[in-house]
């Protein structure tokens, strides 16, 4: 049975993964054997939930951050999936020393073990805001990173990207979007409780458009992106299979909760001014995750999937309305709506 290395559990996408993984996974016609899954985890997180996956996933504990602490991990290791990060810092300096060095130093770890594939997660970030939603993003858009988790992502991806061109390692990046699904953070739920309520913002009118990923949508494509020969080397943008408009989003949420919204519209350059100053306070080094969600609320984000359709065969199954009921049912049974 053979051994693959994810980062990011116990989180939210790199358990599904680790689960997966684990456990063998079909999504169609397309089906994945048991693995050995070995995690590595942050020290002083709780980890219990993926030692109680059983003797196949062992937990090994280290900060990316510290490439001694690394030492060995990658050690028989197949394929490496990274799917670990920081998105709301305490400090912008943060998304560097765990998005950008962190990712080196597994990079370097899975070439020293001579690991053959390594697939990235990374995000809509560095590809940035759309122009106009007529256009969908692809893959061949030059990027342009959003703030500094835009640009640290980035740095991610070039770095991969180096390693790849160098023949030390095969490297694929994804880069799904807004995720969304079961055991989601509790950010996510707060938007759910925010809708429950009645009276959801909305900046603008609301017809902007959001590309989204189910989670379970997001752990096939890669798990292609790990089978597939002529993926090495490429990026991918993994999400539904279309965008989703702002306000549709809200009354498919709503509709699920069984309630009625009456959403408060304001301005669409409320969300800019918020946009500013997120700008502005990132410069000298600062965060703030409420004025950071504000400023791309009124924003398009809205991606094209065709290659990873075409490349990896990925077929999402899963689109909004049925994620969200799934959401929605793991809100309640935990406590959190």
């Amino acid at each position: 049975m053979s051994l693959c290395v994810v980062t990011g559990a116990p989180g939210w996408l790199g358990t599904t993964l680790v689960q997966a993984l684990h456990a063998g996974a079909a999504f169609g016609a397309f089906r994945t054997e048991a693995r050995r899954v070995r995690c590595v985890v942050q020290p002083g997180v709780d980890a219990g939930r993926l030692e109680r996956l059983g003797p196949g996933v062992e937990v090994v504990r280290a900060d990316l951050r510290h490439r001694e602490m690394l030492r060995g991990v990658c050690d028989g290791a197949t394929s490496v999936f990274h799917a670990a990060g920081i998105v709301h810092p305490r400090r912008v300096s943060d998304l560097y020393d765990v998005n950008v060095t962190g990712t080196r130093n597994l990079i370097d770890e899975a070439i020293a073990a001579g690991a053959k594939r390594f697939v990235l997660v990374s995000s809509n970030s560095p590809a940035g805001l759309n122009d106009s939603p007529m256009h969908l993003m692809t893959e061949d858009d030059p990027p342009r990173p959003y703030l500094g988790y835009g640009l640290s992502k980035l740095q991610a991806e070039w770095a991969l990207n180096d390693a790849h061109r160098g023949g030390r390692i095969e490297g694929v990046i994804l880069r799904p979007c807004w995720f969304y699904g079961p055991d989601q953070p509790e950010r996510q739920s707060r938007f759910f409780r925010m809708i429950q309520g009645g009276h959801p913002i909305i900046f603008g009118r609301g017809d902007n458009l959001r590309s989204m990923s189910y989670i379970d949508n997001t752990v096939q494509g890669l798990l292609r992106a790990e089978r597939v020969a002529a993926a090495a080397g490429k990026t991918y943008w993994i999400t539904d299979r279309r965008p989703y408009s702002f306000i549709e989003i809200i009354e498919t949420v709503a509709k699920v909760l069984g309630v009625r919204v009456q959403p408060r519209y304001l301005p669409r350059a409320s969300s800019d001014v918020a946009r500013l100053c997120d700008s502005l306070l990132q410069m000298v080094g600062l965060y703030n995750q409420e004025i950071h969600v504000a400023g791309e609320l009124a924003a398009s984000i809205a991606v094209s999937i065709e290659a990873a359709r075409r490349d990896l065969g990925y077929d999402p199954e899963i689109e909004l309305e049925e994620g969200m009921r799934r959401s929605v049912e793991w809100c309640r049974k935990n406590g959190q709506l």
